[in-house]
């Protein structure tokens, strides 16, 4: 079986990060996905390499330039066969080309129309720029991410870009496509970086509210306070990772470190007692090799990890079991996610930029 998504086909307006981010997973997801650029070299081909961008995987490529007639005649002929398409503009900039909501439902009453962007299509941030590093702190999520002292801590572009971002998206996108197909109205999909972000932020605004999560980072059980979730160096300027929050795996963990009979690990839920005790796991983890660790800790209940770096992970046997990663075009990449127990995503192929106007895709 293919992917979930067959039969499914997606117009994406060239951008950068989220937008390709979500067209990946659809096109990973069986989804045809076809991505408009431009005729003419822009600031985003100067930025990545189709062949090598695993964000742009698995595409067909169709060159127009937005600013003629004719090819604006074109993406709207492309778009009159799909189920949905995402662009990645500031609000008003599709509207000024002639693609905006209104032309593209009038063509195609049941397409999808996602607008990804990081402020939303409305609001005094609007029309003003921004990164992933602007929006999350505007939600709350910056604000939860850093060590006690020192100023929060940008988490790469994952937060905003990707997790509020382009999966927030992908989700609305079928989810929207589900309704058009089932009642025959297409809509627009309004996917903010802001509030993306804000709904990864569910569970720590519950904890707040209950009581149970400071609002203040790097003095909370998962944000790095605790001394039984947090990294740790090892002899060889390696790390490692804990995350023993249950007292059955914290037990494990004592047990592995050799500390099982030690009181001063017997009340490790007091917050009072956290700074002391990060300071002997740190002792303690510094006095053998990861590796070491690792073959302590084999595969047991201690929530213990390896902390690998890219070039590392793809070659951790758990991975390598699973197919974790994949090779495309002599390049690895992440695998397609989830999976399925019927359908099977095709491996995720290059795509090449073979400068089509559009013409073979169109017909006469």
């Amino acid at each position: 079986m293919p992917g979930p998504l067959q039969n499914i086909r997606i117009i994406e307006f060239g951008s950068l990060g989220p937008g390709p981010f979500a067209c990946m997973m659809l096109a990973d997801n069986g989804a045809e996905v076809v991505r408009v650029m431009r005729s003419t070299p822009g600031v985003m081909d100067g930025y990545i390499s189709l062949e090598k961008d695993a964000l742009a995987r698995s595409r067909k490529v169709v060159r127009l330039d937005l600013k003629k007639p004719a090819d604006v005649a074109r993406a709207r002929e492309l778009v009159r066969k799909a189920d949905g398409i995402v662009e990645g503009y500031r609000p008003g900039v599709m509207e000024q080309v002639g693609l905006g909501p209104d032309v593209l439902l009038a063509d195609n009453p049941k397409l999808v129309y996602g607008r990804m962007t990081g402020w939303g299509q409305d609001g005094p941030y609007a029309q003003s720029a921004g990164h992933d590093i602007n929006y999350i702190a505007l939600s709350g999520a910056l604000h939860a991410i850093g060590r006690p002292g020192q100023p929060p801590v940008p988490p790469a572009n994952l937060v905003g870009d990707f997790g509020g971002g382009g999966m927030m998206m992908a989700f609305g996108m079928v989810s929207a496509i589900l309704h058009a197909r089932s009642t025959g109205q297409g809509q627009v999909v309004d996917c903010s970086m802001v509030d993306g972000s804000a709904l990864l932020m569910s569970l720590l605004y519950s904890a707040h509210a209950m009581g149970k999560w400071r609002d203040e980072y790097g003095v909370n059980m998962v944000d790095g306070g605790a001394h039984f979730y947090n990294c740790y160096e090892t002899a060889d300027s390696k790390y490692v990772a804990v995350g023993a929050i249950e007292p059955q795996f914290y037990d494990r963990l004592r047990h592995r470190l050799g500390i099982a009979d030690d009181p001063a690990f017997d009340n490790p839920h007091d917050p009072e007692n956290w700074d002391r005790l990060k300071i002997r796991f740190a002792e303690i983890f510094k006095r053998k090799t990861r590796e070491e660790w690792c073959e302590i800790f084999g595969y047991d209940d201690s929530c213990f990890s390896p902390v690998l770096s890219m070039r590392e992970a793809p070659h951790h046997p758990h991975n390598v079991d699973r197919g974790t990663f994949v090779d495309v075009g002599g390049m690895i990449q992440p695998a397609p996610a989830p999976r399925y127990s019927v359908s099977v995503n095709d491996p995720p192929v290059q795509t090449k930029d073979d400068q089509n106007d559009g013409a073979l895709l169109f017909g006469p």
